[in-house]
């Protein structure tokens, strides 16, 4: 059987002496600082009352990372191993054991927006979109780590010429490589969606449109990969053979149906 070979990329970037520096922790970085770098260019394009300026990125970065790893960690414990972590509650802390969920950092950045605009007086929908159209450049390098990582892999796939097996693979059978099917559709495809939109003045007098399409377009793209990616080992397949990934993702979509639909309506009042 013919089969792409895995590229033994060692987990850990960087080690000097007892300390090591993962890829994974490296992506984050990479996440946070391009997405606030692309943030402070956007708002520099698209100045007005009410809406962000660069200097409330540069403060704002510290809300994000907050959001970002509270929210994911919160999520994960809650939507994906809540049985395990309400008899070990202090595993929940251990956040370098792994375990973050993307849904749980989006409710957490989502959060932290709209304390932010409140404190600051902003539009919180302006500000978001802003936010929405870097996110993607988070999850590119996320999934690209986790895909070094050899985590989070699809479902066997033995006819498929690109399929690879993965060291942590207990069954060692080849695999979807569904972390570089989210890297190109979460992170490249929908970047440059966003970028479109948010670079045309007529979507940004309409608020709430490029966060809209980042919802659907990410639920969507997680939805699709789902039948790709190996459910998770503890949950399994769920209601109507559907992943948590999925199930969670259905809101997502819905909410920004609603988002873009407000946004037009408003804009044509």
């Amino acid at each position: 059987m013919l089969t792409l070979a895995f590229p033994a990329i060692d987990p850990v970037a960087v080690e000097i002496g007892p300390i090591a520096i993962r890829w994974y922790a490296l992506a984050y970085l990479a996440g946070f600082v391009l997405g606030w770098r692309y943030c402070l260019r956007l708002a520099r394009v698209a100045p007005g009352p009410g809406r962000p300026t660069p200097e409330d990125f540069d403060d704002f970065l510290t809300w994000a990372v907050v959001g970002v790893i509270l929210g994911g960690r919160l999520g994960y414990v809650l939507f994906y191993n809540l049985p395990y972590y309400a008899e070990h509650p202090l595993e929940a802390l251990k956040v370098w054991h792994g375990g973050m969920s993307f849904h749980g950092g989006m409710l957490g950045v989502v959060t932290t927006i709209l304390l932010f605009s409140l404190k600051r007086g902003l539009l919180p929908l302006a500000f978001g979109d802003l936010v929405a159209a870097a996110a993607p450049i988070g999850l590119f390098f996320g999934r690209i780590a986790n895909f070094i990582n050899g985590e989070l892999y699809g479902r066997p796939a033995p006819d498929f010429a690109w399929a690879m097996v993965f060291p942590r693979d207990p069954l060692q059978v080849p695999r979807h490589p569904s972390q570089l099917y989210e890297a190109a559709l979460e992170g490249l495809v929908l970047f440059v969606v966003l970028a479109l939109l948010a670079h045309r003045p007529a979507v940004r007098e309409r608020p709430g449109i490029v966060a809209g399409v980042f919802f659907i377009g990410y639920g969507l793209a997680r939805i699709v990969v789902e039948f790709f990616r190996e459910p998770d080992a503890q949950l399994g397949f769920l209601w109507g053979g559907a992943t948590m990934g999925q199930l969670l993702s259905v809101p997502m979509v819905l909410l920004g149906l609603w988002l873009t639909l407000r946004a037009r309506r408003t804009a044509d009042a």
